[in-house]
């Protein structure tokens, strides 16, 4: 029935992730346990481009009869406002964030729907925030940015490894190593890459954002401050050379921890039941705050010589608008081929790898952070793996979170513009990735 309200609606359907996340959807429409199916929609803002994502998505099979199509143009909120009444979640792969973002947070929000990006765009994130958070509260709107490779894994990752850490140990601060791996050369897509362009492009205007914003409760982290980041730095233990990273993950999981500072139970579901309630207090109780700190990992120093070229070279072009339009012109030429506007081959991506290694160090015994100058005496390592993180990882992730917005909504927060972790942490997501091939460990 047309007036019948989906379960999801991918929007951005027809863009370069956008296919891939209809494709792993189309594969998880059974619900657990049986019963009647997920229903979902895709939409875009070419009907005949979107009908053809969703032939490439179900092939070698025919595309579902079922799925509706729907146009819906982020320039045209009274197609957005049309598309949120028919669905109780939206999937918006529709970026740059920072262009074409905010029109579809407000037509959720304004219309009580929820909604997940995979956003890794921290002003877009912080502005949805300021701008959003109490009225979505008010309309039961959950607004969750960076549920793909950014910043799932992190926020995982950073719970995850926290919770290693027993009684009486303690742990003081964490550092995650990426190392990317393929037997070829992968190369990223142009909104990728457009975001990176105008992040670098307009970072004053994230501190001007930040500024402009009451200060809130920062997470207690006791012991000696955080060391001194070095920009590189050989890591023997993992026999990597690490360059330091600015990282929308570092600013993701740092805003789950400021909820926990204020909440340090978490934010109770909208109509939890007792058992969830008592994990979910459980869970948090072995969480402790950390200080997070983001490296890239190489193999070799040509490797890292190299990044910090292509660095150097995005910053100095950004900074003038001729230098922009050449960035977003010729971007095989610029970045030496790490992005290109046809993006990578389906034989690129499924020889692509990541494995992120969380190194952190703390105490042995919580007593020794009363003694003066202590310093962390124990280490503990684990690690997330998985497959290639645009076009796999990102949908894996994306989607499972959509899966447990589905059927686990009572459980979750009314609503509000929230990080993922504060919302994901104590379900059952990891289980889940595990599931879908990202492993979790302890090294």
């Amino acid at each position: 029935m047309e007036d019948e309200r989906l379960d999801a609606v991918i929007l951005g359907a027809s863009g370069f992730t956008g296919k891939y996340v209809v494709r792993y959807f189309l594969n998880h429409l059974d619900r657990d346990g049986g019963g009647q199916r997920i229903k979902i929609g895709i939409a875009g803002r070419s009907r005949n481009k979107v009908a053809e994502a969703l032939r490439w998505a179900a092939a070698p099979s025919l595309p579902p009869a079922n799925i509706p199509i729907i146009e819906a143009d982020v320039t045209s909120p009274p197609s957005l406002a049309a598309l949120c009444r028919r669905t109780r979640l939206v999937l918006n792969c529709v970026g740059p964030y920072r262009r074409y973002g905010e029109p579809v947070v407000s037509a959720c929000v304004e219309g009580g729907v929820d909604y997940l990006d995979i956003s890794g765009e921290p002003e877009f994130m912080e502005k949805m925030e300021a701008t959003y958070h109490q009225k979505a509260v008010e309309t039961g709107s959950l607004v969750i940015s960076a549920c793909g490779y950014d910043s799932i894994p992190a926020e995982l990752g950073v719970i995850f490894h926290s919770r290693q850490w027993k009684p009486p140990s303690v742990p003081h601060s964490v550092d995650s190593y990426l190392l990317l791996e393929s037997d070829k050369r992968i190369a990223g897509n142009i909104g990728t890459f457009e975001s990176a362009v105008l992040g670098l492009s307009n970072a004053h205007e994230l501190q001007k954002l930040r500024r402009s914003r009451p200060r809130r409760a920062k997470p207690q982290i006791p012991g000696p401050p955080a060391r001194k980041a070095k920009l590189i730095e050989h890591i023997s233990s993992i026999g990597l050379w690490a360059l330091k990273l600015p990282s929308s993950d570092a600013i993701v999981v740092r805003r789950t921890q400021t909820f926990l500072a204020e909440d340090p139970h978490g934010l109770p579901g909208v109509n939890e039941n007792p058992d969830f309630a008592e994990k979910r207090k459980n869970f948090w109780s072995e969480v402790k705050p950390l200080h997070y700190g983001v490296y890239m990992g190489c193999k070799s120093l040509l490797m890292v010589a190299g990044l910090i070229f292509l660095g150097l070279n995005m910053a100095l072009l950004c900074s003038f608008e001729w230098g922009r339009s050449l960035l977003l012109k010729y971007p095989e030429i610029f970045t030496l081929g790490v992005f290109k506007k046809t993006g990578p081959t389906e034989e690129e991506i499924k020889s692509a790898t990541f494995k992120m290694t969380f190194i952190g160090h703390g105490f042995s015994n919580e007593s020794r952070l009363l003694q003066q100058k202590s310093k962390p005496d124990m280490e503990i390592v684990t690690r997330i793996s998985g497959p290639e993180i645009g076009y796999v990882t990102t949908p894996i992730t994306l989607v499972q979170c959509a899966l447990i917005l589905i059927d686990q909504r009572h459980s979750l927060p009314k609503g509000g513009v929230l990080p993922p972790g504060i919302v994901f942490g104590p379900t059952d997501l990891q289980e889940r990735l595990e599931k879908n091939g990202i492993s979790f460990e302890v090294c």
